[in-house]
């Protein structure tokens, strides 16, 4: 899978350090998985008050990750939609140049997946018996080189593109919306001093 400059954004330095905020991250991503919605709908979601909303909806609007929805709405609703389907962040200059937006950006992400996949489980009673008996929760420890993990990424990639539907349209009869999260993360090693008296 590779961006596709009609729906996906490119992260430059501007856009990596406007999405550096675990709220930001989140609204795009309810934008873009529920459709166009409003501040106060999403901090019912979000679980923080409507003026937080308002707030990051207009930096992200600024960095153009969102626009408003005129469609919609009237003098008193402001609505907004996402004004792209997905973000990518693969410019490793980028990253050495930005480290602290690059880890605030890559925490805010990991602690979504960490929220979608604690909603999952908690709905997974409640699933039809055939997606329940689906669901899949593993790791794997590996033993590679960078080149290897680099590698090992692009074959992932590629099976997800395999797969890949921007939308329903086209998809089997029985299709319904699932996540696949990877991360290729090297093992954290022993705290620099640790055991040291």
């Amino acid at each position: 899978m590779t961006p596709d400059p009609a729906t996906d954004v490119v992260l430059d330095a501007r856009g990596l350090r406007a999405l550096a905020h675990p709220v930001r991250v989140q609204v795009v991503g309810l934008l873009r998985t529920y459709g166009p919605s409003t501040a106060t709908r999403l901090a019912e979601r979000i679980g923080v008050g409507s003026g937080v909303t308002s707030y990051h909806l207009r930096q992200l609007a600024a960095a153009g990750f969102v626009a408003e929805d005129t469609a919609r709405g009237n003098a008193r609703e402001r609505w907004w939609r996402a004004a792209h389907e997905a973000t990518w962040f693969d410019d490793k200059e980028l990253a050495d140049a930005e480290p602290e937006a690059t880890a605030a950006y890559r925490a805010s992400v990991a602690s979504l997946h960490a929220l979608r996949t604690q909603l999952a489980l908690g709905q997974a009673p409640s699933m039809p018996k055939e997606w329940r008996d689906r669901l899949e929760m593993s790791d794997w420890r590996l033993r590679l080189t960078p080149e290897e993990a680099g590698s090992l990424a692009r074959e992932l990639r590629a099976v997800m593109a395999r797969y890949w539907r921007a939308d329903a349209e086209g998809a089997p009869e029985g299709a319904e919306p699932v996540q696949v999260v990877m991360h290729l993360l090297p093992e954290p090693g022993p705290t620099p001093g640790a055991g040291e008296s």
